[in-house]
């Protein structure tokens, strides 16, 4: 692996096309002076990282790939196209639509670049900028509907990797697509993953990105997503949190066109000594914007959650309309869940809301269920495959739903057999 110098970061720029190039050495700039995020940071409150980039490396040639994901490929049915990244170099693309960006032509990585994650954000973006190489590009012309969706699977495989993969998707005019993203790494393997996906939703084109995170156990991942939405486009993103040590998303919203609008749905679990992460910005920068981001979580044994939202309507966006929820339940006595939703109003004319919850199971529910013949255990296990519900059936992809309740309700029962022990 070679490492993350400045060396290392020149010979990356010169492999790039030169329209890259800027933002490769810009990322190396930033990255040099750049610090390791610290929780008196607000962005990053709650939280130890416990890790340095700077001792990580670069990949210079892909691991061996895992054994073929048997929860969700499978179900999902016919796509539209897929591809395989390992180790932040992609391996395989299958389906029109589908370009490698470190070999896409100086206009296609000009229209990737315009709703890129800032170098400037933390030293993982930094990172992400000054050492990425590789991508893919699901660019979709005006007026075209791709009913299927692309799949899309990310692996981090070689111990003290440093993994950069990055999906753009550019949407024409009048466009529709879909993607479905799965990471993926081995358990007991300490990697580092810093995924980019970045979105462009051009005038009444209809995005929706779907996200499944399955990292290992000793994985630490910093997602970072940019979507920005033109005049009447909606835009989707739907994670499930499941695996990973630290796994942290960083999303950034941008309604920028009248009409706009944003959906962002989120299901976690987090169990283990696992800390769940999620920092989630809308920006209502046009009138007539509308937003609804929902979220819902648990953790048990000794795991953290950590959710900061923020919507910001801007004195040009008025007449939006916006919400924001999230809600926690803690299953454990060591466990901690953090939720801190906020809004900045700057225009006079909007309808906006929020709402958050932390707390255990309701006695008063289980009180009910067990009035009508279920066992206490029986009865918790039902409100908290309820609590879910809400949220999984949300999902655009309904093929997503039973996989991710297994998982889910796998956890629980989890960490209910080790409180139990």
């Amino acid at each position: 692996m070679l490492p993350l110098t400045k060396e290392t970061a020149a010979r990356v720029a010169s492999a790039l096309p030169q329209v890259a190039r800027k933002r490769s050495k810009a990322g190396a700039a930033q990255f040099e002076k750049m610090p390791m995020p610290d929780p008196r940071q607000e962005d990053w409150r709650y939280v130890e990282l416990g890790i340095d980039l700077s001792d990580a490396g670069l990949p210079d040639t892909p691991g061996a790939p895992m054994a073929p994901d048997a929860m969700i490929a499978p179900v999902i049915g016919e796509i539209a196209g897929r591809a395989l990244s390992v180790d932040g170099i992609t391996t395989e693309v299958e389906g029109e639509g589908l370009v490698r960006l470190a070999t896409a032509d100086d206009e296609a990585w000009s229209s990737a670049a315009s709703a890129g994650v800032p170098a400037g954000l933390d030293r993982f973006a930094a990172a992400h900028h000054a050492f990425g190489t590789d991508g893919i590009l699901v660019q979709v012309p005006a007026g075209r509907a791709v009913t299927a969706p692309y799949l899309f699977e990310v692996q981090a495989v070689t111990p003290g990797a440093l993994v950069l993969p990055r999906l753009v998707v550019d949407a024409g005019e009048g466009s529709e697509v879909s993607v479905i993203v799965v990471y993926r790494s081995p358990d007991g393997v300490e990697v580092t993953a810093v995924p980019h996906v970045e979105v462009a939703a051009g005038t009444n084109a209809h995005v929706s990105v779907a996200v499944v995170q399955m990292w290992g156990d000793q994985t630490t991942a910093v997602a970072q997503h940019h979507h920005v939405a033109g005049r009447d486009a909606a835009m989707e993103l739907a994670e499930a949190g499941i695996g990973g040590r630290f796994a942290r998303m960083h999303l950034t919203m941008d309604l920028e066109g009248p009409g706009s609008d944003a959906r962002v749905l989120g299901l976690y679990f987090g169990h283990h000594t696992q800390t769940l992460d999620y920092r989630a910005f809308v920006n209502h920068r046009a009138p007539n914007t509308t937003s609804d981001m929902f979220l819902k979580g648990a953790v048990g044994d000794r795991s953290r959650s950590v959710f900061t939202g923020l919507i910001r309507i801007e004195r040009d966006a008025q007449k939006t309309l916006a919400h924001q929820t999230n809600r926690n339940l803690v299953l454990s006595e060591g466990a901690e869940a953090h939720s801190v939703p906020n809004l900045e109003i700057l225009a006079n004319d909007v309808r906006c809301g929020h709402g958050s919850a932390v707390g255990p199971l309701d006695a008063e529910q289980r009180y009910y269920l067990m009035s009508r013949g279920l066992d206490p255990a029986a009865a918790d296990r039902l409100q908290v495959k309820g609590f879910f519900e809400e949220v999984l059936t949300r999902f655009r992809h309904q093929a997503l739903e039973p996989p991710l309740r297994t998982a889910a309700m796998g956890k629980y029962a989890g960490i209910m057999e080790r409180g139990r022990a």
